[in-house]
């Protein structure tokens, strides 16, 4: 899962969902070293990491991804995974993706005292681009991962990733929704 549904999977609590969104750079017990419901947070993160990575279904949107992009195929997975849930929104939240977008926004900039290091080169460019909203169309799927190539050691796949997501996009729709319940099951949401 990639911010969005990290944040989502929070609850409502804002303090929970920004240690949620921090979570991937906050690494080992240096968690340990935020206010406790930040901490929370990055304790669920760490919880809906290992689901993903154990569920039978997520894992054969990755092995149908492994075509285009081998051991990265995940991390496109879990962005792909956001993208269906920010277009869907309406099926999961009473407030449009709009205002949710926005108010998160306004967590991550009260709290940038809090963000890691890594996290601080980040988050301009993820609030300039509204990221969490952007997220419903497939060409902001695309930029995220033309940067990703850029910043990250990413290939640069991003055409035959598209090309490979329009042609499966029903089965990876698909594996999301159930996916998704499964997940807010566990996490009794």
């Amino acid at each position: 899962m990639n911010f969005l549904a990290h944040i989502y999977l929070s609850g409502e609590d804002i303090e929970v969902q920004f240690g949620n969104f921090i979570g991937d750079w906050v690494k080992g017990n240096k968690y340990e070293d935020y206010p406790e419901k930040i901490k929370k947070g990055i304790l669920l993160h760490r919880k809906i990491d290992t689901f993903t990575d154990s569920n039978k279904i997520a894992l054969t949107s990755n092995k149908r991804m492994r075509v285009v992009y081998g051991k990265y195929a995940g991390v496109v997975v879990d962005i792909l995974y956001d993208h269906f849930l920010a277009s869907n929104w309406e099926k999961y939240s009473d407030i449009s993706l709009k205002k949710y977008s926005k108010n998160f926004n306004k967590t991550v900039r009260k709290n940038y005292k809090f963000l890691p290091k890594r996290a601080k080169t980040y988050a301009p460019a993820f609030l300039l681009n509204n990221r969490l909203l952007c997220y419903a169309n497939l060409e902001c799927f695309e930029d995220v991962l033309v940067k990703m190539s850029i910043y990250t050691s990413l290939p640069d796949k991003t055409s035959e990733a598209i090309i490979h997501i329009k042609q499966n996009y029903s089965e990876y729709a698909s594996e999301f929704e159930t996916f998704f319940e499964e997940i807010r099951t566990e996490l009794n949401l």
